[in-house]
């Protein structure tokens, strides 16, 4: 296999959207990539904008309709249809910088032989000097998902993984559910041995648009139970602070709207400690509501 890439983007009823990632995309500096757009059951007319795309022949790209099953079903699907070296998941209402493309390319082959990494990762931004989340000083840091809070690596980047290990893991699938966290791949990849080398770099431009997964976040969760449950158990893996860890305990108790001990249960987590930490969250909402009165 060639070094190339694959850009995988699942969308739904975004033909509004997509144009903007196009065209990020037939600006690249280095064109060695293929983009693989999987539709997960759009109603509106996503598939004639793509055929629009595919007419004007300049970029490689293959269009999957699939029934509605989640982001994470679709991912499943590009990966048995890549081609790329390596997977570059792009979301529908985001975009690139010009030469995103290039520094991936530049930055892996310096990796490209060692196999003990899973691929490079940068940062993702507002704008292209705005970053989104934290970062390091520096240019590069080498470590795996688990161990990235500790060098503030810090909110959603832009990872880009070798296709064969995603292949060999790909996302768990729960009937009756449409979502699973990303975190929990990562993860998993982690676990395996892998790391990633991480650049202080802005190649991926995003908008976290009020219809999409961000906005929505406690609505799909609380609709997806056991993907929440998986996503918050990989989530206290990682080396946030206690802190951090705390915040997640308590906003999956919030959202699930279960008792203390079925927390503790679906969390693996020690009682008094879920205890603790809903009993301090519930002391500052009522000392916030007096200060405010």
């Amino acid at each position: 296999m060639s070094l190339k890439v694959t850009v995988f983007t699942a969308t739904y009823n975004r033909m509004n959207l997509l144009k903007k990632l196009y065209d990020s995309l037939v600006k690249q500096t280095n064109k060695n990539f293929e983009w693989i757009i999987v539709d997960d059951g759009s109603t509106d007319d996503t598939s004639t904008v793509v055929q629009k795309f595919l007419s004007e022949n300049e970029l490689d790209i293959s269009y999957i309709y699939q029934e509605n099953g989640g982001k994470h079903r679709a991912i499943n699907h590009g990966l048995d249809l890549a081609r790329g070296e390596l997977f570059f998941i792009v979301d529908s209402d985001d975009s690139l910088t010009d030469d995103a493309i290039e520094k991936i390319f530049n930055n892996y082959s310096g990796i490209a032989f060692d196999k003990s990494f899973a691929g490079v990762a940068f940062n993702k931004g507002f704008s292209k000097k705005r970053i989104v989340g934290e970062t390091f000083e520096g240019t590069y840091i080498d470590c795996d998902n688990l161990h990235r809070a500790k060098h503030n690596i810090l909110g959603d980047k832009a990872e880009v993984y070798r296709t064969d290990i995603l292949k060999s893991i790909k996302f768990p699938v729960i009937d009756g559910e449409n979502f699973m966290s990303e975190v929990v791949l990562w993860n998993e990849v982690a676990r395996r041995g892998y790391k990633l080398r991480w650049f202080n770099e802005i190649i991926y431009l995003c908008d976290y648009l009020e219809d999409g997964l961000t906005k929505n976040s406690e609505k799909i969760l609380f609709n997806n139970p056991v993907a929440h449950q998986m996503m918050t158990k990989e989530l206290l893996q990682i080396d946030f602070t206690l802190k951090r860890k705390f915040g997640m305990i308590y906003n999956y108790h919030k959202i699930r709207n279960q008792s203390i001990k079925q927390t503790a249960i679906n969390l693996e987590q020690p009682l008094i400690l879920v205890y603790m930490v809903v009993m301090m969250a519930r002391i500052r909402k009522i000392v916030k509501r007096v200060k405010n009165e």
